[in-house]
């Protein structure tokens, strides 16, 4: 579904993304870790066409993506959820939800209803439709930044550090929900995450340091050497 070949992203002259090498299956799971600043949100802006690379291939449904616009990508089925979810605080939950139908294609435009399947995902949101998003807790923002998202339908779910400033309890809903979201609709997700037992909940692992992917294979393999390396503050 997504494949990244040969990928090499700059900051002016700062080489940031090192010959980067990186696949995700339908249906998968996939878990780019890594410490602080070795590149993971610069690699999902790339994705999401945030940012150009300088050279490499990058392809979705086996159409290549890197002259594609931001919002051409999210209308061919990438979600995408940011590190600090940006919500809009003044709008209402309703209305948060109701801005991820930008994302879908022209032909679904007409839609303008929430699915219930939202609310199944995410029960909390429902009796917080009326409410400002500002006025959310931290992990509440979180359920509504992914079911944003999934408003749009998409067929990859991109998320940065879904689990970051959130409480555990919180943390396992959302991990519970995003496997719901795979085994239910089939989509494939890739997402950043230092949580430990939310990265066991992935398929498979990419390890990023410097810029580059230096480790990978499935989370059933990893090992303390690998946590020790890449998750260990």
């Amino acid at each position: 579904m997504l494949e990244i070949s040969d990928l090499d992203v700059y900051y002016g002259e700062s080489h940031i993304l090192r010959n980067v090498n990186l696949s995700v299956a339908p249906g998968e799971m996939v878990c780019l870790i890594g410490r602080n600043g070795v590149g993971k949100t610069t690699l999902l802006k790339t994705i999401m066409g945030l940012l150009s690379p300088r050279s490499g291939m990058i392809t979705f449904n086996g159409q290549p993506i890197v002259s594609k616009s931001p919002d051409r990508r999210a209308k061919m089925g990438i979600g995408y959820v940011p590190q600090g979810r940006e919500i809009i605080p003044r709008l209402s939950v309703k209305e948060n939800l109701l801005l991820g139908l930008e994302a879908l294609p022209v032909n679904k435009k007409t839609k303008r209803e929430i699915p219930e399947d939202i609310f199944l995902l995410f029960p909390a949101l429902k009796s917080m439709l009326s409410r400002q998003g500002g006025d959310l807790s931290g992990g509440q923002q979180q359920q509504l930044a992914i079911a944003r998202a999934l408003m749009g339908e998409p067929r990859l779910l991109v998320l940065d550090e879904p689990t970051e400033g959130i409480q555990p309890s919180i943390i396992l809903e959302i991990e519970a929900a995003v496997r719901n979201i795979i085994q239910s609709t089939g989509i494939s997700v890739l997402l950043v995450e230092q949580h430990l037992h939310f990265v066991k909940q992935a398929d498979f692992y990419f390890a990023m340091q410097k810029g580059s992917i230096v480790a990978k294979g499935s989370t059933s393999n990893l090992t303390q050497d690998v946590i020790q390396e890449f998750l260990a503050v």
